[in-house]
């Protein structure tokens, strides 16, 4: 008798030893860290542009609010600014390498899994990084122009006195990347469910009894990440709501089913 692919292919059978799996992930690792080297130069060469890129929400604002004065952002001492740019090609290398990471890492665990689940490795690194890309781009197009016009309209004359920004450059992108990373590591809820159900450790159904408190953990969430208005909090939350509701689609799709007993 012929067994299924998913039987006769039993990821059992290719166990690597202890040592070679730390060689295996050794390697990898190297990899990862060649690819985000590279990353990283590559943004140090291109770092005034990728700043220009960051800093265009705020300006925007800055503008649109009719403040006084040109949009600057302020730098302490003669090193910051050289540090603040290190930062960021730190960054963007890593962003950079994300696609080659990822690919690494379901490289790693592959062995592990059956045939069917290992063609799944270029859909699992391409839709990973479009997510964790949208993510970062939905917050620097949507909700940063709308954080920074809150929070910068703060700024005029209250009680005859002057109150205006002066924005330092080493916290304005700590807070822009740390929001950039946010938004994207949320969108990669999919992603999370789709791992969790192939490892039968969750299903569809799971996600529909839990998705009443996913909806409080949702706006929970984008109160820590956010500003403190509705608006800013709003345009996380309910995006995160969406993908959850994408997530249950994924788990029912790809979640593991538990095989039929034989009739009696």
């Amino acid at each position: 008798m012929t067994l299924p692919a998913s039987m006769s292919e039993d990821p059992d059978k290719h166990a690597m030893t202890f040592w070679e799996h730390l060689d295996e992930l050794r390697s990898r690792l190297i990899r990862m860290l060649l690819a985000f080297a590279v990353g990283g130069v590559v943004c140090w060469i291109y770092r005034e542009p990728l700043l220009v890129w960051m800093t265009t929400p705020f300006v925007r604002a800055w503008n649109q609010g009719h403040i006084a004065g040109k949009a600057a952002l302020h730098f302490p001492a003669p090193a910051a600014l050289f540090m603040e740019y290190l930062k960021l090609a730190v960054l963007g290398g890593l962003v950079l390498a994300l696609p080659i990471m990822l690919y690494q890492l379901w490289a790693f665990i592959a062995p592990g899994l059956y045939s069917k689940e290992k063609r799944l490795a270029v859909p699992f690194v391409v839709t990973s990084c479009l997510l964790f890309a949208g993510g970062g781009y939905f917050g620097w197009r949507v909700a940063f122009p709308i954080a920074f016009q809150y929070l910068l309209g703060f700024s005029g004359t209250v009680g005859g006195l002057d109150v205006t920004p002066t924005v330092m450059i080493g916290d304005y992108l700590e807070f822009v990347t740390r929001m950039l990373i946010a938004f994207g590591v949320v969108f990669e809820l999919p992603v999370l469910a789709f791992f969790l159900s192939i490892a039968g450790i969750i299903t569809h159904r799971h996600l529909i009894r839990f998705a009443r408190y996913f909806i409080v953990i949702a706006f929970v969430i984008a109160a820590v990440i956010t500003p403190p208005d509705v608006t800013s909090q709003l345009l996380l939350a309910i995006p995160l709501c969406v993908l959850y509701g994408v997530s249950i689609g994924v788990a029912w799709l790809f979640g593991r089913r538990k095989p039929e007993l034989p009739a009696a």
